[in-house]
């Protein structure tokens, strides 16, 4: 849909508050397809991974900071693999759109941060700060068509299944301490038919498709290219317009006590 994206960018710039829009960039795919190593490879080769938080052009969000608070039912039933992380209903998707309105508005929110070991939200949350370019990850970052038009541009990694798997099982059995076999249950009960229901038939809304994730340079480079003239373009505009008095660069905010984006 070259064409949404197309339209998205014209109207790219300020809000009526006046505060210049960050482009919002939704990047979807399969379990372990290679969403974060993506967007982590697009901020690598814009030179953003080593800038503070603070003053980062380029962010990045995921989904997997948005599953809704289990009840001591869905909790137990987790624990032992049994509870479908993988539908839709499992993310809180009124809080991902406040949240991307609020960065739409160039505030500063409140990510929850998610603990995989215990399936429950921690205590602390992650600063974001305003920037020129949000890369959102997820699974089903195209599934509700609300949040899918926010996107300016949007990203498919296409990586082959069995690749996928594995990746899978290798990240659950060390990062997230799980048994082999709770694993594959679960991968082929929920993960595999969730994907062919719920994600795979978004792939038809992706402006571009990245077959084998971010090995493929070839694609990461092109998009990098065009967030480089988004950014360079964002950055001229604002120059321009405090040279003629027109408007002054978006303040960065440096307070970390914002409220949680309820």
């Amino acid at each position: 849909m070259a064409g949404d994206s197309e339209t998205l960018l014209k109207d790219h710039g300020e809000n009526t508050n006046g505060v210049r829009q960050p482009f919002l960039i939704g990047v979807s795919g399969g379990t372990a397809s290679g969403k974060s190593s993506v967007c982590e490879k697009i901020m690598e080769l814009l030179g953003q991974n080593k800038i503070d938080h603070h003053q980062r052009q380029v962010v990045i969000l995921s989904q997997d900071s948005f599953y809704r608070v289990l009840t001591p039912e869905q909790k137990a039933k987790a624990l032992k693999g049994q509870y479908n992380f993988d539908h839709p209903d499992a993310f809180d998707s009124e809080l991902i759109m406040h949240t991307l309105r609020q960065i739409l508005q160039g505030e500063t929110v409140q990510i929850p941060v998610y603990d995989f070991v215990t399936n429950s939200r921690k205590e602390e949350f992650i600063t974001v700060y305003p920037a020129d370019v949000v890369l959102f990850e997820g699974i089903l970052m195209f599934y509700s068509q609300d949040i899918r038009d926010l996107f300016q541009m949007k990203l498919f990694v296409d990586t082959d299944p069995d690749t996928r798997l594995s990746r899978r099982v290798l990240r659950d059995t060390t990062e997230r301490k799980r048994e082999l076999e709770q694993v594959l249950t679960q991968y082929i009960t929920f993960v595999k038919p969730a994907f062919e229901e719920f994600c795979l038939p978004t792939k038809k809304y992706a402006d571009v498709i990245i077959p084998r994730g971010a090995d493929n340079l070839v694609a990461i480079n092109l998009i990098v290219q065009h967030i480089q003239d988004i950014l360079n373009g964002g950055l001229n505009k604002r120059y321009n317009g405090c040279m003629s008095g027109l408007g002054t660069p978006r303040q960065r905010r440096t307070s970390e006590s914002s409220s949680r984006p309820h």
